[in-house]
């Protein structure tokens, strides 16, 4: 992603949204907002991991990276952290775009396939409002955990290191589509941990730098698993 044709597209003028918040969208994120609110209070929680809390001490700025399915409850988790997430720019996201601002966060519209470019722009500019952005590298259609391009793209832009995260319910409904949705429920046991930060050098190579998040997210997601059996 680094050939100049590339970057002539990423400095592009950013497009337009080309979704429109109704009041279905605000009344959907209101009621996912009280859901999470509950379960997240009825849920004890483990954590394993403190990079990001190093990084805070030292005022450091970082990427976090989380699969597709497992983020209904790090979006809870994480509230109030200063967090700008990656959401698609379909009439789908715009549901968790109203829930994520509920919960404190910032969105960022678009995705591999639309608006990239729009995204990149966006980034940048939370960034240097001193947001965390947090990007699933499988969304938003896949393949189910597979590290897309993305997110090393940013990192490697920014010089910002990727902090993967896994996280992981006691109780929880699996949806049968493509990421294997995963909606935590009330009264259960979560463990959340966070893996070794990973840099993207100027001249790293796409497919080393997937492999090793790719890697570590597997490793941190199977670890919070095995701490909720």
């Amino acid at each position: 992603m680094g050939t100049a044709a590339k970057e002539e597209k990423i400095a592009m003028p950013p497009s337009k949204p080309q979704t429109r918040t109704t009041w279905l969208h605000r009344a959907a994120g209101i009621l996912a907002y009280l859901y999470l609110q509950f379960t997240g209070k009825t849920t004890r929680i483990k954590r394993e991991g403190n990079s990001s809390a190093d990084f805070d001490k030292t005022g450091k700025n970082y990427i976090f990276a989380l699969w597709h399915s497992r983020q209904a409850f790090l979006v809870y988790a994480y509230r109030g952290r200063g967090i700008c997430a990656l959401v698609s720019m379909s009439h789908d996201g715009e549901y968790m775009a109203q829930l994520i601002k509920y919960l404190g966060h910032a969105a960022v519209r678009g995705s591999s396939s639309r608006g990239g470019a729009n995204a990149l722009l966006n980034f940048m500019s939370k960034i240097e409002e001193g947001f965390h952005p947090g990007i699933t590298p499988d969304g938003p259609r896949g393949p189910r955990r597979k590290v897309q391009k993305g997110i090393l793209f940013l990192a490697q832009k920014t010089g910002l290191p990727i902090i993967p995260v896994g996280c992981a319910v006691s109780r929880k409904i699996t949806f049968n589509s493509w990421d294997r949705f995963e909606l935590p429920l009330p009264f259960s046991r979560a463990a959340i941990v966070e893996g070794n930060p990973i840099y993207v050098g100027p001249d790293g190579k796409a497919e080393t730098s997937a492999t090793a998040v790719q890697r570590e997210l597997d490793r941190v997601t199977d670890r919070a698993d095995s701490l909720v059996l």
